[in-house]
């Protein structure tokens, strides 16, 4: 079984690591007026705003159950995760090319290139470091899982998104890297304009990716395949019960809801078989804590 990871540590480095590669590109754009380092520095802004509003997901998450909303706020997360992917993809991936192209229509000399490529070494630096927080996190989380398949059956759509978020910044630094090295190199300014396209392109191809994933979370995702086999193994172990006849999850955030339908043992009468019950749901929760709501149906076929 896979680990619990910190979704709350790796957002809280990106958020650090961005706001401090947002001023240092900034101030670098506005002296050598670089079309890829001012796409970055939005797109380093773009991303503070975004984990911001995963923070604020996590709050929302956490409010307890109501007569409204009977299995809480967990899903709400996932909201707030979609509606960052669609701003990587507007506001850093379509910003970014709208700059390349204009660039490219309208080429602007590099002043002070030597700044601007010393700011992008300090922001893959510094975004290296949130990169190795966030695989931590999500090392814990996938198991014997490679990364892609952790990103196909991840149910955690913050870890999802921050692990997307740091990925296409450490590629766009090293794009943008590679384009203003080109530009000095040869004196053309349409490597500028391309290395600022490419970073576009590259964000609304991660945007894309994250908003996927996430949308199925939104349509309603059960708990991870191993997750539920784990789930299964378990019931299919119980001495109360004799044989799983359906399972049932349902991801809500950071907690699942499970029904089952099984066949049970002869266990005494009626009380007999509420306390039988009583007992496999307890047992349940107690080994998967994620597990907030379950509902045991009792019958002879599914």
């Amino acid at each position: 079984m896979s680990g619990h990871a910190n979704s709350l540590k790796a957002i809280l480095l990106a958020l650090g690591a961005n706001f401090a590669i947002f001023v240092s590109k900034l101030v670098a754009a506005v002296v050598t007026g670089s079309g890829a380092m001012l796409a970055e520095a939005v797109h380093s802004l773009a991303d503070c705003g975004n984990q911001g509003l995963l923070l604020l997901g996590m709050r929302q998450a956490k409010r307890p159950p109501s007569d409204e909303y009977p299995l809480g706020w967990g899903r709400a997360l996932y909201f707030w995760s979609f509606l960052v992917a669609m701003l990587l993809f507007s506001v850093g991936g379509v910003f970014s090319i709208y700059e390349g192209v204009h660039k490219l229509a309208h080429p602007e000399p590099l002043k002070w290139p030597w700044l601007a490529l010393g700011v992008l070494v300090f922001g893959i630096v510094a975004e290296s470091i949130s990169m190795r927080g966030c695989l931590q996190e999500v090392n814990k989380a996938r198991g014997d899982l490679s990364l892609w398949q952790w990103f196909r059956a991840t149910r955690s759509s913050e870890l999802l998104v921050i692990f997307g978020e740091d990925l296409a910044a450490l590629l766009g630094l090293c794009l943008a890297a590679l384009a203003v090295g080109a530009t000095m190199l040869t004196g053309d300014l349409v490597y500028d304009a391309l290395g600022t396209i490419a970073i576009g392109v590259l964000l609304v191809a991660v945007a894309v990716a994250v908003a996927i994933e996430v949308k199925a979370l939104l349509i309603g995702q059960g708990v991870e395949p191993q997750r539920r086999a784990e789930l299964l193994t378990f019931l299919k172990s119980r001495p109360e019960v004799a044989e799983v006849l359906n399972l049932l999850t349902l991801q809500m955030g950071p907690d699942v809801v499970v029904a089952v339908k099984a066949r049970m043992n002869p266990a005494g009468g009626e009380t007999g078989l509420i306390q039988a019950i009583n007992a496999v749901e307890a047992a349940m929760k107690a080994q998967f804590p994620d597990v907030r709501w379950s509902f045991f149906e009792p019958d002879l076929a599914d």
